[in-house]
């Protein structure tokens, strides 16, 4: 049983043609949305339009109200070109200023009596469904639409006088855009040597001032129409290929934000352009008129979406800052047994200092300093001590997987083989045994050091390192049931954060170029001299991100808690080394018995769960990172999913400890 479609209420049949633009527009609106209807389904669209069509051909003084109403409307010289050439792209020239405009155009209403098109174009078809249903409305009904608004005494205007002058229009606000880009310096100085040479956006407006004099002289069909559209085409691709060159130098000199929302402005430009050219030279002028409509109703809701701007312009960032870790990581992936002993060696140089870590912060929180003061100051001693270690080449085992995960996705490029599966799980075997030495190295070494340091503060003023009362403390806020695994998890954001940070930082560093300022310097060469300003510049330059990432992780780890606390929010630090090192020192102010006790027990196994909640948060935000700087797709992540489980089952060992020979297994 057919369900009879509803016919147009009589308000919605033909506008009124005396009322006002304002009113007009209103109109339009609400025929679209009646159009539309509950659900806009295609077919029910069409029997819509269908229904509206014959009741408009049966009804003569309906059909002359609309016509009447269409030729004013073209009367008022409407401005069409600026929305074809410009909907859905972004119009402001830097990513913050793009920002801003989508998140008004998203949160303000939109004024029916606007002048700029765009605006109430995206108010009239204010639901994305409408692409689909416009993108399938038929030749024929769109023929039958031009007759009902054709003026009773002559016949309807022509796309010659109609369509082809917005998309000429349309196309020239293109061109010189894309020509504008061209010339940028900040862009057009980044292009290679042979793309500044070229004259491929110094041929952009004379291309098209040939298609123009075609169209006007031979008419679209032409031969000599045909061929200006291919050369304007070839020159769009042209302009293409010469800006995408820039690209070499951002990955060599670091990304800038700017040139990157250039650069993809310019496509979306050079890809509007085409699309014009290719409803100029359709045959079927209604068909690429509706498919454009559709196109520019898609463009509207996409460019009032802020996660899509913000996803294209941040994975190229994603990527500069995952391959900066990359380069730092790779020294953090031990593959053999000599470099495993290598690794244990370092993470026990740093479990040392991390003794020595645990006892300056518990007798900085002896000094009663306010919340903000107290986790600055904080936050400077973690950071200090970092960089010592740092300096001391030595290793803090939890931040590792931050600065390993892109080093991992960095063998991800060329994921097209069983053998690239395999060298990636590999991989993820030696950062695994890696993370294995590291905590046992800190662990093994921080335990001794806190005591010796204990035994220290007995000798000299006769007293352990802590007091029973703050022992007895330690001991209740590290307990198994309660909030620890939890601050563990936001521990290992904040591992995130400082390599987040330390990428960053060696990108602007970079791209700055400022290990040469700083080496020019007159401050610095005066200062230093010429040849010792030039190795500090070059030390600065190998050492920035190690250094971003260990300012940054201590300066983390003492004041979010503090701001958090301002908000009445509660967390506190557990990095696995430093509270191995505070519940040693609480075990050592109550004596040995207290090693028999239940809280201490639950205490120790939360301690040692800590460790690998630290290291799981960190790495998949930072893996997670990596894979989106390098377009990984879901088949290819479950294709990674399934050989890691197949070698955790047949190899587990491999994860834990190297081979004899040096080898991984291939099971």
């Amino acid at each position: 049983m057919t369900v009879a479609t509803p016919l147009p209420p009589p308000a919605l049949l033909a506008p009124d043609p005396h009322r006002g633009r304002v009113a007009l527009r209103v109109w339009l609106r609400d025929w679209v949305r009646w159009l539309r209807g509950p659900q806009a389904e295609v077919r029910a669209v069409l029997a819509r339009l269908d229904a509206w069509l014959s009741a408009l051909e049966a009804d003569p003084a309906a059909r002359g109200r609309l016509a009447r109403a269409w030729q004013g409307w073209l009367a008022q010289g409407l401005d069409w070109a600026p929305l074809l050439a410009d909907e859905g792209i972004a119009r402001r020239p830097e990513f913050w200023a793009e920002f801003a405009h989508r998140l008004r155009r998203r949160l303000l209403p939109v004024s029916p009596e606007t002048t700029d098109v765009s605006e109430w174009f995206g108010w009239v078809f204010d639901d994305p469904l409408d692409a689909r249903w416009l993108a399938a409305i038929p030749a024929r009904q769109v023929q039958r639409l031009a007759r009902l608004l054709a003026p009773a005494d002559g016949p309807a205007p022509s796309a010659a006088t109609v369509w082809w002058p917005a998309l000429l229009d349309a196309l020239g606000i293109c061109v010189a855009q894309v020509a504008v880009a061209g010339f940028e310096p900040e862009l057009r100085h980044r292009m290679s040597a042979s793309a500044q040479r070229g004259r491929a956006f110094h041929d952009l407006g004379r291309r098209l001032d040939a298609l123009r004099d075609a169209l006007a002289a031979h008419g679209r069909d032409a031969p000599a129409t045909r061929d200006a559209l291919q050369a304007l085409r070839d020159g769009l691709d042209e302009c293409r290929r010469a800006a995408y060159t820039a690209y070499a130098h951002l990955d060599e000199h670091g990304i800038s934000t700017a040139v990157v929302f250039r650069l993809r402005q310019l496509r979306e430009r050079v890809l509007r352009a085409k699309r014009l050219l290719d409803a100029l030279a359709s045959p079927n002028g209604e068909r690429a008129a509706l498919h454009l409509l559709a196109r520019l109703v898609r463009a509207s809701h996409e460019a009032r979406r802020i996660g899509p701007l913000v996803a294209r312009t941040s994975q190229q960032l994603a990527q500069r800052v995952a391959e900066r870790n990359a380069e730092t990581g790779e020294h953090y992936i031990s593959r053999n047994r000599a470099e495993y002993r290598a690794m244990l060696r370092r993470a026990l140089g740093g479990g040392a200092v991390l003794g020595l870590t645990t006892w300056s912060k518990l007798a900085l929180t002896s000094l009663g300093l306010t919340a903000f003061w107290g986790g600055l100051v904080a936050g400077l001693n973690y950071a200090a001590w970092f960089v010592l270690i740092m300096l001391l080449h030595w290793t803090v085992a939890t931040k590792q997987p931050a600065m390993t995960a892109p080093a991992l996705a960095a063998r991800l490029k060329h994921l097209h083989s069983r053998e690239a599966v395999l060298r990636f799980v590999d991989e993820v075997a030696n950062l695994l045994r890696s993370q294995v030495a590291a905590i046992a190295g800190n662990l093994l070494a921080v335990i001794p050091a806190v005591l010796l340091l204990d035994a220290a503060a007995r000798l000299w003023r006769g007293a352990p390192l802590i007091g029973v009362a703050k022992a007895e403390q330690i001991l209740a806020d590290h307990q198994l049931w309660g909030p620890t695994l939890l601050l563990a998890a936001g521990t290992g954001v904040l591992l995130f954060a400082s390599s987040l940070i330390a990428g960053w930082v060696e990108n602007a560093f970079v791209l700055y170029r400022l290990d040469s300022a700083l080496a020019h310097h007159p401050g610095w060469v005066r200062w230093l001299g010429p040849a010792r300003a030039r190795r500090w510049a070059a030390w600065l330059r190998a050492n920035v991100s190690g250094l971003a990432a260990n300012v940054s992780l201590g300066l983390l780890l003492g004041l979010v808690p503090a701001l958090l606390g301002f908000f009445g929010i509660g967390f506190d630090v557990r990095h696995v080394t430093l509270v191995t090192g505070q519940l040693t020192a609480a075990v050592a102010a109550l004596g040995p018995d207290a090693l028999l006790r239940g809280d201490v027990a639950s205490a120790v196994l939360a301690t040692l769960l800590v460790g690998p909640v630290n290291l799981a948060v960190s790495f998949y935000l930072a893996f997670r990172l990596a894979l989106k700087a390098q377009g990984i797709n879901a088949v290819n992540r479950q294709r990674i999913q399934q050989a890691l489980a197949h070698r955790w089952r047949k190899a587990p060992g491999s994860f834990l400890w190297p081979p004899a020979d040096g080898a991984p297994p291939r099971a």
